[in-house]
């Protein structure tokens, strides 16, 4: 047998590389033709929390305008300097209650009762003035009357006594102004309320206008409500609402009581003012919101939020058994009056629905689309709730 020559076994080892290289690559482009060809794998169970269902059931719902806004008193003021100066002493304090003239802070009246004082003794000294140029004259027309001097030294004595009397009553006018200054360094209260902030502390040097402190009167409460210009447009003073007051479960009645009869400029939005029929125990600036123009009606309902629209047909996703599993169906509704349960605290618009039978369990809003006959599974909580509920049932 002839030796093999080495460059032979060379070439053989690299041609058989080759083969098995390209072997290699013909695989692996099989398998992904393959895989793109294989049908994508379609998820058929989603897991839902309790949070994610509720029961269709009959409501009360309340229809009307939706409307929200802030409780304010009728009486409220902001408390503000009327002269300059130190602010010498703080009386009342947040959370006190006042009468009408109470004394609320004083500011140093040193100066103002200087100034007063000047203005006093100037309207004294017009006065002293005046008498001197009333006795004048007197003296003068007696004169006149006998022919001692003449008509013209009885005008002079005139325009000078007509002078004194105006310079007398200007340097009063002026001892009014002073001592209206040294009262309006004491601030009082305008109207019987609650001291509900303060803006200054005592040793400030305060200018005029500056703010003090803030006074309101609870006991005549409103709720300030914006609304857009066409809303606004059937609006009538009288109507009745219905509130509920930084979503408290109790509701407040109100009633219109005043509409403004302008827009308010950059907003355009038109205020009616609701007054309240029970304001104990609210506050000024809390947030209200409810319905205007009431109407109730008792019909089986949903939130709106939960009713698909994205089919020619209205529907909603329930929750139904089939088997000892749970799946998602599509139920096609009616949709009928809309409104609100104010009995509820998460209150949102709710509506009527026919087509679907009291006590579906029904899949919200948040939930998003799913496919029908996708098997539903509850978590672990939310199991464990279901199960209590059914035997509390029982």
């Amino acid at each position: 047998m002839k030796n093999i020559k080495p460059r032979w076994i060379v070439i053989g080892i690299i041609v058989l590389a080759l083969v098995a290289g390209v072997w290699r690559a013909m695989s692996n482009k099989s398998a992904q033709q393959a895989a793109a060809s294989a049908p994508v794998a379609v998820q058929t169970q989603v897991e839902l929390a309790s949070s994610d269902v509720m029961k269709a059931e009959l409501r009360d719902i309340t229809q009307g305008l939706a409307v929200s806004g802030t409780v304010k008193a009728v009486n409220y003021a902001v408390i503000k300097a009327r002269v300059a100066g130190e602010l010498k002493e703080v009386v009342a304090r947040e959370g006190d209650a006042v009468k009408a003239g109470d004394v609320l802070a004083r500011i140093d009246p040193t100066e103002y009762q200087r100034r007063w004082q000047q203005a006093a003794e100037t309207a004294s000294a017009a006065k002293s003035q005046m008498e001197i140029a009333q006795r004048q004259w007197g003296i003068n027309k007696s004169l006149v009357d006998r022919g001692f001097i003449s008509k013209m030294a009885m005008d002079n004595s005139d325009a000078s006594y007509q002078g004194a009397v105006a310079s007398h009553k200007a340097a009063i006018a002026g001892a009014d102004v002073a001592r209206k200054a040294l009262d309006d360094a004491t601030l009082r209260a305008p109207f019987a309320g609650i001291v509900s902030g303060r803006a200054a502390q005592v040793g400030e040097r305060v200018a005029i206008d500056a703010k003090i402190m803030e006074l309101v009167d609870l006991s005549q409460l409103e709720v300030e409500v914006p609304l857009s210009p066409n809303e606004s447009m059937d609006v009538r003073v009288g109507q009745l609402a219905s509130l509920q007051v930084e979503d408290r479960k109790e509701t407040v009645g109100a009633k219109v009581k005043r509409i403004s009869p302008s827009a308010q400029t950059g907003s355009r939005s038109v205020l009616i003012y609701l007054a309240l029929d029970k304001a104990e125990g609210l506050r000024h600036g809390l947030f209200a919101k409810g319905i205007l123009g009431m109407g109730k009606s008792q019909v089986l309902a949903v939130p709106l939020s939960a009713v698909r629209t994205d089919r020619a047909q209205p529907y909603v996703q329930v929750v139904e058994p089939l088997g000892d599993q749970l799946q998602v169906v599509h139920k096609t509704v009616t949709l009928g009056v809309r409104g609100m349960d104010l009995a509820q605290p998460e209150s949102e618009t709710m509506v009527g629905v026919t087509g679907l039978t009291e006590g579906s369990t029904l899949l919200k809003g948040q939930v998003g689309a799913l496919r029908e006959g996708m098997v539903v599974k509850y978590t672990a909580k939310a199991a464990n709730a279901a199960a209590s509920a059914a035997s509390a049932a029982n």
